[in-house]
Parts: structure tokens; C-alpha cells; sequence
């Protein structure tokens, strides 16, 4: 039997407007909320760059979930039919050695089901 291809990941040329203010509010919880809009401002400067997948989630210390998890059951949707996903937003916590994931985790998520190797375009400050 054939093994078949992962789907191709399409992407937007930019971030989602929307993204920005759920980053912020993620990052409220780990940083104090003037040090969030200050990250997210810069965020919103940085420009889009790719790592992948199984990279970002081995520096995130973060875990897969699983594909019965309705948001990423959502994105494993989009990805199938051909829909562009939003580049990740991605921080450098230096003084932990992790990336926070500000936005985007269920995006990795679905992606790296299809295939750990696949680039993940971002924006990283």
C-alpha cells in the first residue's frame, strides 16, 4: 500500500489582525500586562520567518494534543481543504530557555499531525 503525502500547508502572507489582541491576552497571564503589550507591539514589527514544527514544540516544552481536540480537529479541517492558516506568534522566554507559543498552539498542533517536519511560518521576538 502507497503511503500517501501530507497535505500541503497553505499559509497567509501575514498574521490575522485578530491574532495580535489573543496573543496579548495569553501573554497577560505569564508577563505583567504592560510587558505583553510591549512583546505583542513588537510582534507585530517582526518579520515572518519559519521553523519547524517538531523545533518549535521541543523549545516550547509544550505537549501534542491530540486530534479530539475540537480546535485542532478545526485546523486538521482548514488544512484538508486547501485553506491558508495565520503564521504563528512565537516569544523567546531567555531567562526560562523556552518559546512561548502566543498564538497558534492548535495550528502547530494540527500540522504536526500531518507531519512533524513541516515548516511552521511565524513571527518570533
Amino acid at each position: 500500500m502507497a503511503k500517501t503525502s501530507p497535505p500541503k500547508i497553505e499559509w497567509l502572507s501575514s498574521v490575522e489582525e485578530r491574532r495580535y489582541p489573543s496573543a496579548e491576552c495569553y501573554l497577560s497571564l505569564v508577563y505583567p500586562e504592560e510587558r505583553a503589550r510591549e512583546i505583542v507591539a513588537a510582534l507585530r514589527d517582526a518579520p515572518v520567518t519559519q521553523f519547524q514544527g517538531k523545533d518549535i514544540f521541543r523549545a516550547s516544552g509544550l505537549s501534542l494534543l491530540g486530534v479530539s481536540n475540537s480546535h485542532v480537529e478545526k485546523d486538521r479541517v482548514k488544512i484538508r481543504k486547501g485553506q491558508s492558516l495565520s503564521p504563528i506568534l512565537l516569544v523567546r522566554d531567555e531567562q526560562n530557555g523556552r518559546v512561548v507559543i502566543a498564538d497558534g498552539y492548535h495550528r502547530l498542533c494540527a500540522i504536526y499531525g500531518y507531519d512533524e517536519d513541516s515548516w511552521i511560518r511565524c513571527q518570533i521576538v
